[in-house]
This record gives C-alpha cells, sequence and structure tokens, in this order.
C-alpha cells in the first residue's frame, strides 16, 4: 500500500476523497441543487459553507477527478463546476444515505422528501436521475423523460409542494 493511502480497503479510500465535512454536501447541492458556480454552493448551502472552506474543498475535488472546473464564457471571473462520471455515480450512494437518515434521525419533512422518493423510486429512478446529470454535466444525451418532467423537477416539486403545505397550516 502506498503511504499516501490508510489502506487499500474501498471504504477507507472512498472516505479519503468524500469523507470530511463538506465534500458530500458541495455533490449533494451539485447534483441537486444543479449548483454550478462557486457563489451558488457558497450562498446556497443549508449548512452554511465558509468561502475558504469551499474554495479548499472544490480544488481538492477537481484535483480527485470528482468535479471538473472550466471557466464561464458569459463571465472572465467565474467558473463552471461539472460533476464527472465519479460523481454521478454516487446518485445511489446519496439515496441510501438519505434513506438511512430517514430512518434513524430527526429530519424535517421538507428536506427529507426528497430522500423518500428517492428511496421510493428506487434504482429505476436513481439510473434515470444519473442520466441526466450525465446529459446536463457531460453531454451525454438522456433522452425524453416518461411524463415530460427531470428527476430534478420531480423532486423539487415534491419539496415545494411540502414547503406550500406546511405554511399554509
Amino acid at each position: 500500500m502506498s503511504a499516501e493511502h490508510r489502506s487499500g480497503c474501498p471504504i477507507n479510500l472512498t472516505l479519503e476523497v468524500v469523507g470530511d465535512k463538506w465534500s458530500l454536501l458541495v455533490i449533494r447541492d451539485m447534483i441537486f441543487g444543479n449548483r454550478r458556480h462557486f457563489r451558488e454552493l457558497l450562498l446556497k448551502s443549508e449548512e452554511g459553507i465558509a468561502s475558504n472552506i469551499l474554495a479548499d474543498r472544490m480544488k481538492r475535488l477537481v484535483e480527485q477527478g470528482i468535479v471538473t472546473k472550466r471557466d464561464d464564457p458569459s463571465h472572465k471571473q467565474k467558473a463552471i463546476y461539472s460533476l464527472t462520471e465519479a460523481s454521478i455515480e454516487l446518485v445511489p450512494v446519496m439515496a441510501a444515505l438519505g434513506s438511512w437518515g430517514r430512518r434513524w434521525l430527526p429530519v424535517s419533512e421538507e428536506l427529507s422528501i426528497r430522500a423518500e422518493l428517492l428511496e421510493e423510486g428506487g434504482p429505476a429512478l436513481w439510473d434515470r436521475f444519473m442520466a441526466e446529470l450525465r446529459d446536463e454535466h457531460l453531454g451525454v444525451p438522456a433522452g425524453p423523460s416518461a411524463d415530460g418532467r427531470t428527476v430534478r423537477q420531480q423532486l423539487q416539486d415534491a419539496y415545494l409542494a411540502v414547503v406550500a403545505r406546511n405554511t399554509a397550516a
């Protein structure tokens, strides 16, 4: 085993890439929130990540091939971050984490509705979502969805419905 890794265990190696406090949350926001710019990731985070921490995580995620960074053609000082195949394939992991959290932790209804839908939709929904993410981030056409709405739209609509219901109550 090389000195740069604690062990060759696949769980250890995965945690060395995405196991810190913030990396999975950044990836979550890119996957589910379609946040592609540093400012969006910084200001729209539910958890309130500090700018220096976000800058460090984005640099590490790019170096590790989890996200890519390119110049934004619409603004010279902005960059666009994209998911790679490696991060897109974290969708089932995110679904499993959300499912576990719903079962064992005091989650809020608003922030757990997406996890509930991912759990109910299972691998077929995850595969569709990953195809849509490949389309958005890698340029691999996903083809039309069955009902004309993307998985992200379905998840967002469910979230907004819970928020509206709880606001009206």
